[in-house]
């Protein structure tokens, strides 16, 4: 396994030019939690990954440090997403490297287009969640999420994106990272996403680390407001031997979705987190 502390994005293209992707990537797992037939009138199927990548830095005593953007980028290619949700993203900061922008250089690495959104200020640069996609965006924005209930609590944000899917549907799709210290914050985090899915004139599609888990309260509104693409949902963190369930994948209602798969994709070594994906055919 390389290991890289510090380095440009030419370097990545690089190291990781040589990896061929092809379109035969087999998308079967043994950790499907729901598989169903696609029925009449679906014909466009998006997939959709959930990433808490951990700033790109391997957990463990021995890669404390170390910054493995091309093991990242394997894992995301090894399972030909459409749309990738991605949080704990640094970009220029000293801690990852003061020339590298992760997001930029994982979407470019990919051939994804990207959407960075800044939630706070770290090591001289920015710290937050992204967006990948294989389709054009457009009208990208971030907002800012509720801390009411403890404004001391880190400053956390929802991107957002419109993106035209295969068929010419035009759906939101956004990523978020919620606050891990504060319940009550949470629950006022999840409120608002749940207000501006429900006034988005298009489809709405969530993903990210929400730091909580199926039935608390936070989770249980969320849950009366989008439908979670798991039923049960299954451990994502930590990634050696997951016990918790906080990573998700959500629609708004005007989506018009079937969930045709959802799955822990069983990796080990880049992140803390294991990555989320579902498979969504839309009407």
């Amino acid at each position: 396994m390389l290991y890289i502390k510090r380095y440009s994005t030419r370097w990545i293209l690089l190291l990781i030019w040589p990896i061929v992707v092809t379109a035969s990537t087999p998308v079967d797992s043994p950790d499907f939690s729901c598989a169903a037939p696609a029925g009449p009138g679906f014909q466009d199927s998006i997939r959709i990954m959930t990433y808490n990548v951990h700033h790109c830095n391997p957990p463990g005593k021995a890669t404390q440090g170390v910054i493995d953007i091309p093991a990242i980028v394997k894992v995301i290619r090894s399972r030909q997403p459409d749309l990738v949700a991605l949080q704990e993203i640094d970009v220029n900061t000293t801690r990852s490297g003061k020339e590298i922008n992760e997001a930029a250089a994982i979407a470019e690495a990919l051939g994804m287009y990207f959407y960075f959104g800044k939630a706070i200020d770290y090591g001289g640069g920015g710290y937050g969640v992204a967006i990948l996609s294989r389709f054009p965006l457009s009208e990208t924005r971030t907002q800012w999420l509720s801390q009411e209930a403890d404004p001391k609590t880190e400053r956390r944000v929802l991107a957002t994106a419109r993106v035209t899917i295969p068929g010419g549907k035009q759906i939101r799709f956004a990523s978020t990272h919620l606050d891990v210290e504060n319940a009550a914050n949470r629950l006022l985090q999840v409120q608002q996403i749940a207000e501006t899915a429900r006034q988005d004139s298009i489809p709405f599609i969530l993903a990210g680390d929400l730091n909580d888990r199926p039935g608390s309260q936070p989770l249980s509104l969320l849950a009366t407001q989008l439908q979670l693409t798991c039923d049960p949902c299954m451990p994502t963190f930590p990634q050696d031997l997951p016990t918790e369930v906080i990573d998700f994948i959500a629609f708004s209602p005007k989506t018009t979705a079937k969930v045709i798969s959802h799955f822990v994709v069983p990796e080990t070594y880049a992140s803390d987190h294991r990555p989320l994906m579902a498979v969504l055919l839309v009407r």
